[in-house]
């Protein structure tokens, strides 16, 4: 307790002390208590800047005011048991008037409020939002200002504090699994490389804002064992028709560029958007390695491979508000890129004894590729009551397709042999369809009830074919070609309740699904595979004040859950997919779903999560994994294979200065230790590493219109699977400043400053031994420029034809 309470004071000397509302003076009066109002929109979002007025039906005179922060909340002191009228106003909002009683039972009152687009005219609003704050089990994080130093929304998960991003793509939180990306709410069953497609294919200012949540509760799938992070992308926003053109380059060893539109519409009962972005990209990565081979053999490999493409992305929403209760949304995207990808390997194999050159090889590989994506998605909310009861249902498909054409060719240098040639054609298709609904109930005595229903069918193929072409001969290559099916479906249900009771807050929870899989390789031989099975999945948080400090209330919290990774279809398609002569990749259909127990208690501050320790308890767990080939020791093929369990233990603290005046910042900081027992290759095995992850933000507002925004992470003894890494990080900042009535904002921006986002590492499991180093263009300056659109409202607006107002008017 004393180290918890020394962390505590250590975070609250960074955060300055404010002056005492007057409202605060009444704490001194005898039987006063704090009551605390929240509001949201019918949409259930923080309303920001609302004024909640308080006035004494005894005496007039007696009246309280303040305004709401970012997180919706105001908090004022108040006479216990005394009767207020409490009067609600807000920009665009219809004003709410209603009595009150501040009772021991009932401290806390809140509010949805309805718009009103009569009162609204030509206003500019100018708030700062926070960066980050905290809802219930889950960090929100406002992406705005990192978005004017981003070209895609990839790199505004790498600027996000608290993320952490891998060269591959994978998104960290807490522990050593990544975490699960979802979008508008819908989880995104795609392999870390084509999420990354996605994600470098948005725009950074179509995210509206970002939720972390490192422990969802069982609302969510419970395929999130790492946690999940759910990217809400911008709709029809009620404040007239908007819009705004956005043009960013960055320049490294090679450039990138973008150019973007966005228009919204959220005029009377309907609202829209439309984004469109066109993005090139151009980016390489230098991988060196070696590897120890039988007979006193070393080969090293130098592969650098760049990476040139084209991304268009168009998307767009249509919003009706049927009536007071009842609203339908309408949106999808579509996205088309093309790549050109070329790739040069050399390999040299090498005597350890005489020093002498036994092998030299070139390989070039040349890959010619289009994919393309279409998600629609249609959902609709209706308002059960005033309290915040509703029904919400969503229903959702999505296609991917990729088409890839490849030439490679060896050059045999040593010792000298014909060079070999091929071609190979690459065709993948993935079709997904959702459909939930969720019921949440609010009910009297803080109590809230929720269930849930949600099927996703899941469909992939996969046909390859090679030929080798030798004297101009082209002929089959059976070992290349191959042939593979795809189907899943996951079946879930869930019930949970949140009750308060005094000053704790208990929420449990219980998911069931049902999963069934098949697989089959038709070509270059017949296997087949099948998954049916059941689980379920527990929750709970339990939540209360512990202590306040400065008039800040420390909040503490214990959870658990249990959660599965199933694996995915590139996993278990056992298809040989060529890298080069020495290296190889393949599936494995007998992989079974891992299973992974976690506990952690946490500690948060103002709504900002500051003390957090756990631990993850993982059965069957699986892992990409390095073998030799028994056939030919000079060639290892990678897989993933169940090896055993783990058990990781993780530390999480964050410091820092909250926003609201000149300067503020947060430091995160991480550690984790993971141990491994089980077996690799038939060999017990017993692995054990520990790893420090620091994180941080910094804003300085250097005048009333630039900013000054530095962020950057730095691993050390960092661990990826069984390859521990080296020391690696980076160093990005930006200016940025608004010119033309802050219509205009110009973004200067350095990424990787030091030039340090570079890594080598090790690998010493079974027979295999290895290390290497990976880097890439990181290093970047960048330019870009967002004027903001003043799209007046039309004077005259057509009537809305789904307008049903004269339906359930009953409250």
């Amino acid at each position: 307790m004393r180290l918890l309470y020394s962390c505590l004071l250590a975070l609250l000397s960074f955060i300055p002390l404010r002056a005492q509302p007057a409202s605060d003076t009444l704490s001194s009066v005898t039987g006063s208590s704090r009551v605390r109002v929240v509001l949201t929109d019918t949409k259930q979002q923080p309303l920001f800047g609302a004024t909640v007025r308080f006035r004494a039906w005894s005496d007039s005179t007696r009246q309280l005011a303040t305004i709401t922060d970012t997180a919706g909340v105001a908090q004022l002191m108040l006479r216990s048991d005394t009767p207020y009228e409490l009067r609600i106003t807000a920009l665009g909002k219809k004003p709410i008037t209603q009595g009150i009683r501040l009772t021991k039972a009932q401290s806390t009152f809140r509010f949805a409020l309805d718009a009103d687009a009569k009162t609204l005219t030509s206003v500019t609003v100018t708030a700062r939002k926070a960066l980050m704050h905290q809802e219930d089990d889950k960090t929100i994080v406002n992406p705005e200002l990192l978005a004017n130093s981003s070209t895609n929304a990839f790199e505004l998960l790498t600027k996000t504090p608290g993320l952490f991003l891998d060269q591959d793509g994978n998104v960290y939180l807490t522990s050593a699994v990544p975490a699960t990306i979802y979008i508008n709410g819908r989880e995104q069953r795609m392999s870390a490389e084509d999420i990354a497609t996605l994600l470098r294919s948005l725009p950074p200012n179509s995210v509206e804002r970002i939720e972390i949540m490192r422990t969802p509760s069982a609302r969510y799938d419970a395929s999130s064992a790492g946690g999940a992070v759910n990217i809400i992308l911008k709709k029809g926003i009620k404040l007239g028709r908007t819009g705004s053109i956005t043009a960013t380059m960055n320049q490294g060893r090679f450039g990138n560029q973008s150019v973007g539109f966005s228009l919204n519409d959220g005029t009377g009962n309907r609202s829209g958007y439309l984004n469109l972005n066109y993005s090139r990209r151009d980016n390489y990565d230098q991988l060196t390695g070696s590897r120890q081979l039988p007979g006193n053999q070393l080969i090293r490999q130098e592969g650098y491979t760049r990476t040139p493409g084209d991304a268009f992305f168009a998307g767009y929403g249509l919003g009706y508000q049927l009536n007071r209760r009842w609203e339908v949304n309408l949106d999808g995207r579509a996205n088309y890129g093309a790549t050109n990808t070329a790739a040069d390997n050399s390999t040299q194999i090498w005597s350890i004894e005489g020093g002498q050159l036994l092998v030299d090889n070139l390989n070039t590989v040349q890959n010619v590729g289009r994919n393309g994506s279409l998600t629609q998605g249609l959902s609709s909310r209706y308002k059960l009551d005033s309290l915040g009861s509703e029904i919400i249902a969503d229903l959702s498909y999505s296609y991917l397709g990729a088409h890839t054409n490849q030439d490679y060719q060896t050059a045999f240098n040593r010792p000298a042999s014909p060079a070999l040639l091929g071609e190979g054609d690459l065709l993948t298709g993935r079709q997904l369809a959702t459909a939930k609904v969720d019921w949440i109930q609010k009910l009297p005595r803080k109590l809230t009830l929720e269930a849930g229903l949600k099927t996703s069918s899941q469909w992939f193929t996969s046909q390859t074919d090679y030929v080798t072409i030798q004297q101009m001969i082209r002929q089959p290559d059976p070992s290349r070609t191959n042939t593979f099916d795809y189907t899943d479906g996951i079946h879930s249900g869930y019930v949970q309740a949140a009750k308060t009771f005094g000053k704790f807050i208990l929420k449990s929870g219980l998911r069931l699904e049902h999963t069934t899989m098949n697989g089959h390789q038709r070509v270059p031989t017949d296997t087949t595979f099948q998954v049916r099975r059941t689980d379920l999945f527990p929750y709970l948080y339990l939540s209360r004040p512990v202590v306040s400090i400065a008039n800040f209330p420390i909040q503490a919290s214990f959870i658990y859950r249990r959660s599965i990774i199933r694996p995915s279809y590139d996993q278990l398609n056992p298809a040989i997919r060529y890298v080069d002569q020495y290296l190889y990749d393949t599936g494995n259909p007998a992989l079974q779903p891992q299973f992974t127990q976690n506990v952690e208690a946490n500690l948060s501050v103002a709504n900002l999560p500051i003390l957090a320790i756990g631990q993850n308890h993982t059965q069957q767990l699986f892992s990409s994994v390095l073998y030799q080939n028994p056939a030919n020791a000079s060639v290892a093929y990678r897989t993933t294979d169940n090896l055993g369990r783990n058990k990781e233990t993780y530390f999480r603290m964050l410091l820092g200065i909250p926003p609201g005046g000149h300067y503020f910042f947060v430091v995160i900081g991480q550690y984790n230790h993971n141990r491994y027992i089980g077996q690799y290759e038939g060999q017990p095995l017993t692995f054990s590493r520990g790893s420090w992850t620091l994180l941080t933000y910094h804003q300085l507002d250097l005048d009333s219109r630039s900013t000054l925004q530095v962020n950057g992470f730095w691993s050390i003894c960092g661990q990826r699977q069984f390859y521990e890494l080296g020391n690696f990080g980076t160093v990005d900042m930006s200016v940025n400043r608004k010119f033309l009535n802050s219509r205009l904002i110009v973004t200067l921006s350095l990424s990787d400053l030091l030039y340090t986002n570079r890594n080598t590492f090790v690998l010493n499991q079974g027979s295999v031994t290895a290390d290497g180093s990976r880097r890439g263009d990181t290093r970047r300056v960048g330019f870009s420029v967002r004027y903001n659109l003043g799209v007046k409202k039309q004077r005259d607006e057509s009537p809305n034809p789904f307008t049903f107002d004269g339906l359930n008017q009953t409250k």
